[in-house]
């Protein structure tokens, strides 16, 4: 295999980060050596989040097996997740804001016609359905477990328990039409055609999608790790790819 240099488009404070933790985690094993040092295992786990390449191919540009390769990625990735905030944690920031914005994302998956509970009918094709939190201005401030992509989005935020939690910290949210019927402090606009609407409605739906449009930064910010465009493991891996990614975001925007 041919080996050539390549960058990662991410912030040096999530490399520092990532390799204090996996330092850290190394002096509580009693680990004496690796073929990686905890930096270069924070590289080598941050490559494959940001670019999504895989793993024969950081194998070869670090010098290790495959099998090492995928090891140490497992090892730094179940280390973030477990650092990525709760839902009751991120209730707590939104309950700071004004409102927050809610919405679904689909992330795309490799899976045959007949895996039915993985397709979603909106989008036309195989994913996991994840619940996207984020503040006005449109910063990710929370993701949620990844669910099979023939969940709707209100039914996904009712499993996960959002809209009751963010009721309990009395946190108004702003959602599209898929939200419909999730009461609460949930806002969605006014459901029918947009002829059958009267004035004041179309009027109230257009501030409406102004306000939550934003909501798509926040999934932008999720997805610029680019692994998850485009997901190629098994799917109980989802989650702690989400919520590692969550986790270093948070680390390198100071959050």
């Amino acid at each position: 295999m041919l080996v050539y240099p390549s960058g990662v488009d991410v912030s040096s404070s999530a490399l520092r980060f990532l390799s204090a933790k996996l330092r850290q985690r190394r002096r509580e094993l009693g680990t004496r050596w690796r073929r990686l040092s905890p930096g270069r295992q924070a590289m080598l786990t941050l490559a494959h989040l940001r670019n999504g390449h895989p793993y024969a191919q950081l194998a070869a540009g670090f010098g290790i097996g495959t099998t090492t390769a995928y090891r140490y990625i497992t090892e730094a990735v179940e280390l973030l997740a477990a650092l990525a905030p709760a839902l009751a944690e991120a209730a707590r920031t939104a309950s700071t804001k004004a409102f927050v914005l809610l919405d679904g994302t689909l992330l795309p998956i490799d899976r045959i016609a007949a895996d039915r509970p993985f397709y979603s009918g909106k989008h036309k094709k195989h994913g996991m359905n994840v619940q996207i939190l984020a503040d006005p201005s449109g910063q990710l401030l929370w993701a949620s477990p990844a669910l099979p992509g023939a969940v709707h989005d209100v039914r996904a935020a009712r499993e996960h328990g959002i809209i009751a939690a963010l009721a309990e910290a009395g946190v108004t949210c702003w959602a599209d039409k898929g939200y419909r019927g999730a009461g609460s402090t949930v806002r969605v606009p006014y459901w029918g055609r947009w002829e059958t609407l009267s004035r004041g409605q179309k009027a109230v739906n257009r501030s409406h999608a102004k306000i939550r449009a934003l909501v798509e930064q926040a999934v932008a910010t999720l997805k610029s790790w680019r692994l998850l465009r485009k997901l190629r493991c098994s799917t109980t891996r989802v989650t702690n790819l989400v919520r590692a990614a969550l986790t270093l975001h948070l680390a390198s925007s100071g959050r």
